[in-house]
């Protein structure tokens, strides 16, 4: 099987650019009963918090695809719930980015291989994905968390761990309401009276214990009161790709 890295993709790809609008803290939402999340990663790049993430192994983290910069060299903390206060700080072997990943945010999903693997713990922890490729059905109650901007307004990301609870929303009026930039079959969006915001990007959308998204999009400049659902990564879509690069270091 072939895998798809760093050191492949660099010759292939541009120096990849983000909106403005994908930069994304939760909103509303409340501080997470210290680590109730075992499995939530905080991505950081010279020590500063800029993405979530999510152990999906003892040696991957799984995370949005626009949360890498060409020339980046990032480290994941593991088992924290103020991210400045993690159990370990580990290295990133290769990024495994999509390889249909387009700024756009089609296909918006990586895995980061670390170096060695974590050492599993009360605070260190995986989630389950889906085993197959279903659809979500609008209505249920899921909840997204992560260490990113609680408001519009504010200047820093929250240091500590928040929550909230989210509700998914029929992909027709997803679609209706986002026009070309949304994939039916590779995204989910969602919506409540909270959301995420920037610095959440890369975080899980958790139904049922599992996760079942990637936070990736959000209303340009507005995640206090948005006019449209927030969009996540379809995890289900990508899991050919994803066992292809799990299994490939086996």
């Amino acid at each position: 099987m072939m895998i798809i890295s760093v050191l492949l993709l660099v010759t292939m790809l541009p120096n990849l650019s983000v909106p403005e609008s994908v930069q994304v803290g939760i909103v509303n939402g409340t501080e997470v009963k210290p680590h109730s999340r075992p499995y939530m990663v905080s991505i950081q790049r010279n020590q500063k918090h800029i993405c979530g993430g999510f152990l999906v192994s003892a040696q991957f983290v799984m995370t949005a695809a626009h949360c890498f910069k060409y020339g980046d060299k990032l480290t994941v903390v593991v088992g924290a719930h103020d991210y400045t206060k993690g159990t370990g700080r580990m290295g990133v072997k290769f990024y495994h980015i999509h390889p249909g990943y387009k700024p756009s945010l089609l296909n918006d999903i990586m895995l980061l291989q670390l170096y060695g693997e974590v050492e599993k713990s009360k605070n260190v922890k995986l989630i389950s994905i889906p085993k197959k490729d279903k659809d979500i059905k609008a209505k249920v109650k899921c909840s997204v968390a992560g260490w990113g901007k609680t408001n519009n307004n504010s200047d820093v990301s929250s240091a500590k761990l928040m929550e909230v609870d989210v509700t998914i929303i029929d992909n027709k009026v997803c679609q209706k309401k986002w026009g070309k930039d949304y994939s039916t079959s590779r995204m989910v969006c969602a919506g409540g009276r909270g959301g995420f915001c920037k610095g959440d990007s890369g975080g899980p959308l958790v139904c049922n214990n599992v996760a079942v998204g990637v936070v990736s999009l959000y209303e340009k400049n507005n995640c206090d009161s948005p006019n449209l659902p927030n969009v996540y990564t379809k995890i289900s879509k990508y899991l050919k790709w994803i066992n292809a690069v799990l299994e490939g270091v086996k």
